[in-house]
């Protein structure tokens, strides 16, 4: 069983963020052929007996060969990744506002959600930062199952009506400099933000580069919707546009400036993917009418490069 988009949008107010994570996750698991998921660090625990009808996958032969009779081999996974989901909870993430589609907001917490679960499932270390205009959480990584309930009460909250208020900037750079600061042992550092910011792009892009220099692993997400905030597929009749993150208003017919526009916001996104590049940061175009599979898989191939 996998959620799927529309039913995600159904289930905003669902208050059990870790089961609609699960159903994500294991969905995706399935539709591999042969996922890296399982291919984390594991050591040998303990032996135990085998019971009839159970897959002989992890039978010992050896120990059989030796005994006749059936045991099992029981593994202990090893911790031995860092994570810190980082999160944008600016205004601009609420696009589209109150449309009835997931917003790029909500979007990001079920992915971050679904991280955070294949994180544990892994034995891996889990923190999470959320900011706007200034670093509003910053927890600590750990593994125990107290801290992993926090962080989806955190990232629950985040998606309740009216959870995030309009006019909330964003100072994406400063933010990832204090990240970059105060982020002490390497890790990776997972990132999801339209990149939308108040300031000097080359400062945004200064500052990814600050957690490269830092020795942390990065992979940025790139949430957008692609129709929308790319394309500029808006109909063709006077429109009211709204900055979400300053209350500005601006009233045109979209066909007036949509091909300008399209340029404008290309060379944004192409100079943000060279950037990526020359920093080898990890790129990803999250476009949230598409589905989860783009988000997790390109965690777990950077995964099994690290580690």
């Amino acid at each position: 069983m996998s959620v799927s988009l529309e039913e995600i949008v159904q289930y905003e107010q669902f208050d059990n963020l870790e089961f609609i994570a699960s159903q994500i996750v294991e969905g995706f698991i399935t539709g591999l052929h042969r996922s890296p998921y399982h291919g984390f660090s594991v050591e040998f625990a303990e032996h135990r007996v085998y019971n009839n009808g159970e897959s002989t996958k992890h039978v010992d032969w050896k120990l059989f060969a030796r005994t006749e009779k059936l045991f099992i081999k029981q593994y202990e996974e090893e911790t031995n990744l860092r994570s810190y989901i980082v999160l944008d909870t600016s205004s601009s993430m609420l696009f589209p506002y109150k449309s009835g589609k997931i917003s790029k907001l909500s979007f990001s917490v079920y992915c971050a959600a679904a991280l955070i679960y294949m994180l544990r499932k892994q034995r891996d270390a889990a923190g999470l930062c959320l900011f706007s205009d200034k670093i509003e959480t910053l927890t600590d990584t750990k593994l125990n199952t107290t801290h992993t309930q926090m962080i989806y009460s955190l990232l629950q909250n985040l998606i309740k009506e009216n959870a995030i208020p309009l006019n909330r900037p964003t100072t994406t750079a400063n933010i990832l400099h204090q990240l970059a600061d105060s982020i002490g042992k390497r890790s990776l550092i997972v990132l999801f933000s339209d990149m939308f910011t108040n300031g000097d792009t080359e400062e945004l892009f200064a500052a990814l580069q600050h957690l490269r220099y830092n020795k942390h692993e990065v992979i940025l997400f790139h949430v957008k919707d692609k129709k929308m905030e790319e394309q500029f597929q808006f109909s063709n009749r006077p429109h009211i546009f709204i900055d979400l993150e300053s209350g500005k208003e601006i009233k045109f017919s979209p066909n007036e400036i949509r091909e300008t526009y399209k340029q404008k916001i290309a060379e944004f996104y192409k100079e943000l993917k060279l950037r990526c590049s020359q920093f080898r940061i990890d790129f990803v175009e999250a476009d949230i009418n598409e589905g989860f599979r783009e988000i997790l898989l390109p965690y777990l191939i950077k995964r099994s490069k690290l580690y």
